[in-house]
C-alpha cells in the first residue's frame, strides 16, 4: 500500500532502545515529530504495530514492526517585510544590525508563529540581512524567546555571519541577561551546570534531561526582595529557554513564568503577563573591525514596573 500523495510511508522495527514505550513517544523520537503530532498520527490510524491500529498508550515491544505514514512536510515559513512597534534600531553597519526587541516578537518566522518578528521588521526599515543560514532565518546568529526583551544582534554581510556563529559556539560572545527570580538564591552566586534537552511529556518545553545538551548558567545575586531576588546572568552557552529552565530547576522561576512553574499570584501584583526576563548586554569583536563592542538596553516599562513595586 502507498502512502497518501504528499506523504512518506516509512516501515521499521521497533529498536531495542524503545522497548516498553509508549507508541505516541516512540514514533515521536522515532522520527523528530512532537509528541502532540505523533498522538495526532497514531489517533489516525497512521502508526501500525505489526499491521495492527494501536491506541498511544501501546507499549511498544523491540523487533515489532512499526509501519509509519509520516505527514506531508510542511513548507518553510517565509520572511514577510512588516514593521514591528517598538523594535529600535541600536546600532547598524555593512556588517550588523544591533536591534533592541520588544516582547511579543520573535526573532524569525517559524511554523505556527504568525506575528511580527525581528527579521521582518528589519526588512521593513530597509536593512538587507546576511543570506547564510535557513531562508526562514537568513543572517540570525542567535534568538531571543518571544517573551524575552532586549538586545540582539543580527548579521548583514556574509562574513559578518560566519564570524559571529564562530564567536557564538566557542563562546566568545559575553551574554549578559537581568532576571528577577522567586525567592532568594542559595548560595547567592553560582553557576548551574545541567544538560537540557526537549521535555519528555511536554510540548514546547525544555527541561533538565540526562543525555541533553550541554549547557551552563552563572548568576550572581545584584539586589534581594522579600519574594524575589533581581540577578545577574552570564551564560556560557545558549540553549532554548536554558535561563528559564535553569531557575525553574533550581526552584526559582522568573517571575512571571507560568510555563516554567511561577506563581500566578506573584505575578498578577506586579501587573506581569510574561517572565521577568531581559537581555541587558552582549559584548563581542565586531567582525568588520576587530574591535571590542558592547551594547546595552535598558528594562522596558513592564519590567521597571515590576521592580519599583518589589522596590515598594
Amino acid at each position: 500500500m502507498s502512502a497518501p500523495a504528499g506523504r512518506d510511508r516509512r516501515s521499521l522495527p521497533v529498536p531495542d532502545g524503545l522497548d516498553g514505550m509508549r507508541l505516541d513517544q516512540a514514533v515521536s523520537r522515532l522520527f523528530g515529530l512532537s509528541r502532540t503530532a505523533a498522538a495526532t498520527l497514531v489517533d489516525a490510524g497512521d502508526a501500525l504495530v505489526d499491521g495492527a491500529v494501536r491506541a498511544n498508550s501501546h507499549k511498544v515491544k523491540a523487533g515489532s514492526w512499526l509501519d509509519v505514514t509520516l505527514p506531508a512536510p510542511v513548507a518553510a515559513p517565509t520572511v514577510v517585510p512588516q514593521a514591528v512597534p517598538g523594535l529600535r534600531v541600536v546600532y547598524a553597519d555593512d556588517d550588523i544590525v544591533v536591534v533592541d526587541k520588544p516582547v511579543g516578537v520573535a526573532a524569525h518566522p517559524s511554523p505556527g508563529w504568525s506575528g511580527p518578528t525581528v527579521i521582518g521588521g528589519l526588512a521593513a526599515i530597509g536593512h538587507t540581512i546576511a543570506t547564510s543560514g535557513a531562508a526562514e532565518r537568513q543572517g540570525v546568529v542567535h534568538r531571543l524567546d518571544v517573551g524575552t526583551t532586549g538586545i540582539m544582534v543580527v548579521a548583514k554581510s556574509e562574513s559578518a555571519y560566519s564570524a559571529l556563529k564562530r564567536a557564538f559556539k566557542y563562546r566568545e560572545v559575553d551574554k549578559r541577561y537581568h532576571a528577577v527570580v522567586q525567592g532568594h538564591l542559595d548560595p547567592l552566586r553560582g553557576t548551574v551546570d545541567a544538560p537540557i534537552d526537549r521535555h519528555p511529556t511536554h510540548d514546547y518545553r525544555w527541561a533538565v534531561v540526562s543525555g541533553g545538551k550541554p549547557s551552563i548558567t552563572h548568576y550572581d545575586t545584584v539586589e534581594a526582595f522579600p519574594s524575589a531576588s533581581l540577578v545577574d546572568v552570564r551564560l556560557e552557552t545558549g540553549r532554548t529557554h536554558q535561563i528559564r529552565v535553569h531557575f525553574s530547576t533550581l526552584r526559582h522561576p522568573c517571575v512571571g513564568d507560568l510555563t516554567y512553574g511561577a506563581d500566578p499570584t506573584l505575578a498578577a501584583r506586579l501587573g506581569l503577563d510574561r517572565q521577568w526576563l531581559h537581555a541587558r548586554a552582549l559584548s563581542f569583536l565586531h567582525p568588520g573591525t576587530g574591535e571590542q563592542v558592547t551594547f546595552v538596553s535598558e528594562y522596558p516599562d513592564d519590567l521597571a514596573r515590576a521592580l519599583a513595586v518589589l522596590r515598594d
